[in-house]
């Protein structure tokens, strides 16, 4: 399994998923013209990443994911889903899974999206919030 690291555009977010390092992260702007084709190859990666994981707490695994997004359009939000749902399966066969969401202050629509989305893969988020710049 090979890491996958995409750099920012204009239209797609910095991309690094690291399987030794057990690290994903996900920030930027995110409204691919073809989110399919953006996004397929990395839940690919994230489905392949799962299936890697022994799954036993005691091994030590924990794996760790930022989320630090500036903007991302209704297509890109089914995605990052799918994403987080795969972190929960991470975490249901017992491998520790920490979610580093990121906001700017007083950006209350991606808080909101960030419990939101919390509450749908019943995994705890932790919100933290960011000077604005």
């Amino acid at each position: 399994m090979d890491k996958m690291i995409l750099s920012p555009t204009i239209f797609t977010p910095r991309v690094i998923l690291d399987h030794e390092e057990h690290f994903i992260e996900i920030s930027g702007e995110s409204r691919p013209n073809d989110v399919r084709e953006f996004f397929g190859p990395i839940i690919q990666w994230m489905n392949d990443f799962s299936e890697s994981l022994p799954g036993q707490a005691e091994t030590g695994n924990h794996v760790v994911s930022h989320f630090n997004f500036n903007y991302f359009n209704s297509a890109s939000a089914k995605c990052i889903l799918d994403i987080c749902k795969i972190l929960a399966r991470i975490r249901s066969k017992g491998t520790a899974v920490s979610v580093k969401w990121y906001y700017v202050r007083g950006d209350d629509d991606m808080m909101e999206t960030g419990r939101e989305m919390e509450m749908i893969v019943n995994i705890p988020f932790d919100l933290i919030e960011l000077e604005n710049q």
